[in-house]
């Protein structure tokens, strides 16, 4: 009886591997992956790469906004692609487009990337748009009106051309068509000319479910603009060494759910001994004394800004400095793999605003429970960083791993358009 099993068992396993062989993507080492870090081998699958195919947009779409002294006009390569600026302040906050182009750019080992660039369409899962729209935002369009912001507005209105003549933008409606947009404002004058698409974005705060929402979008993670902490220590006895309780320092008059901001300072600013709530604006100096602050304190205060989400949750994360969420409406990145409990805590707007609570609530915090935080932190930071080259499990392969999530939901709509009659009925239904 053992042998009829055993035979069994070989046979299933060849007739799956002929089928895997004969569809083209068998890969011993993509399908049968062994976990190192058990004590016995488990069997984990890891699909192949996502293919995309990028397309060709000159640069001044992209890396031209970066070095507008490059007066090159054809399409950026390996070989030539520029460093981030250093000095970029708070705009590298935006720059996840520019992480993302350069995932698909780079050459080299493929194993540590998870989405591989295809130069045949026709292979492609799915479509990347290397249009830089948050850089185009905040080098241009500051403003509704004027010179300036026409040269945001025309650079939109020549990529929502390009797109249109596409055949593969055609044969999908953009569905399958990938655009970051991770500035509030980015796209702003053409961007329901490409609702369709997976929009890379930070957050849903300033936009109807017409346009943005969590089934079809990718929700990133801000690119984080204080240094990461590499040197934090357990010997050095964290929580003991970071004397702060409670730190903010940032912009205090903010639209929309940012306003909770000016209430808190009314109950945090100059009444506790081991709270800093103070604002600040944004420079070189003041971000790096914010990396030193936040790497002196147990809890960095993350209110909601003009959207419900801050680029201050980041800088806390890769500061092991436990965050306090306080955002009615924040939606948070990798979250069907990442358990923001394990490390955050969360108050509501109603009890942040209570008098006391949020600081008495910090101050009754059990030590083991922050030092169980504050490893957490120090073992899911790597998640949230961006590379070039692409490092395995950076900030970037996890965002490919969230467009690979929303592919399937894409391919329903896209064959469920192509016969249905009505177009749409049912998203007249859902909203």
């Amino acid at each position: 009886m053992f042998g009829k099993v055993v035979l069994s068992s070989i046979f299933v396993l060849l007739l799956i591997a002929s089928y895997t062989v004969f569809k083209g993507d068998f890969n011993i080492r993509s399908h049968f992956a062994m976990s190192l870090n058990s004590s016995s081998p488990e069997v984990v699958y890891a699909p192949p790469p996502l293919l995309i195919y990028m397309y060709d947009l000159p640069r001044r779409f992209n890396v031209g906004m970066l070095d507008r002294n490059n007066s090159a006009k054809t399409p950026v390569t390996a070989q030539d692609w520029p460093p981030y600026p250093v000095n970029s302040g708070l705009r590298k906050q935006h720059s996840v487009e520019y992480w993302m182009m350069g995932s698909l750019i780079y050459d080299g080992d493929k194993d540590q990337t998870e989405a591989i660039r295809v130069s045949d369409p026709e292979l492609a899962d799915a479509f990347f748009v290397p249009f830089f729209s948050s850089l185009s935002n905040n080098l241009h369009g500051h403003q509704m009106s004027g010179p300036a912001t026409e040269a945001d507005h025309k650079l939109q209105s020549d990529v929502v051309e390009f797109l249109r003549k596409s055949e593969y933008w055609q044969r999908s409606g953009g569905r399958d068509h990938i655009i970051p947009m991770t500035h509030p404002n980015a796209f702003k004058f053409q961007r329901n000319q490409v609702n369709a698409s997976i929009q890379v974005v930070v957050d849903f705060g300033r936009f109807p479910k017409r346009v943005s929402n969590l089934r079809k979008d990718v929700v990133t993670p801000y690119v984080h603009v204080v240094d990461t902490f590499t040197d934090d220590d357990e010997s050095k006895d964290p929580y003991q060494s970071r004397s702060t309780l409670l730190f903010f320092r940032g912009g205090t008059k903010r639209k929309d759910e940012g306003t909770i901001r000016l209430k808190l300072a009314k109950i945090l600013a100059s009444k506790y001994d081991d709270v800093r709530y103070e604002q600040g604006v944004a420079s070189i100096d003041n971000i790096k004394e914010a990396t030193k602050d936040m790497r002196s304190s147990k809890f960095c205060l993350d209110p909601a800004g003009d959207t419900p989400s801050s680029c201050r949750l980041f800088d806390a994360i890769v500061s092991h400095c436990v965050p306090v969420i306080v955002s009615d409406k924040i939606e948070l990145p990798f979250e069907d793999e990442i358990d923001y409990t394990n490390f955050s805590v969360f108050f509501s707007f109603k009890e942040a605003l209570e008098p006391g609570y949020m600081v008495d609530q910090l101050r009754k915090f059990p030590k083991e429970k922050w030092l169980e935080m504050w490893r957490q932190l120090k073992n899911i930071s790597h998640y949230y960083e961006f590379h070039y080259p692409p490092k395995r499990e950076d900030a970037v392969n996890m965002l490919w791993r969230q467009v690979r999530h929303k592919l399937p939901e894409v391919r329903l709509s896209v064959h469920r358009s192509r016969r249905l009659k009505i177009p749409d009925w049912w998203r007249r239904r859902l909203f």
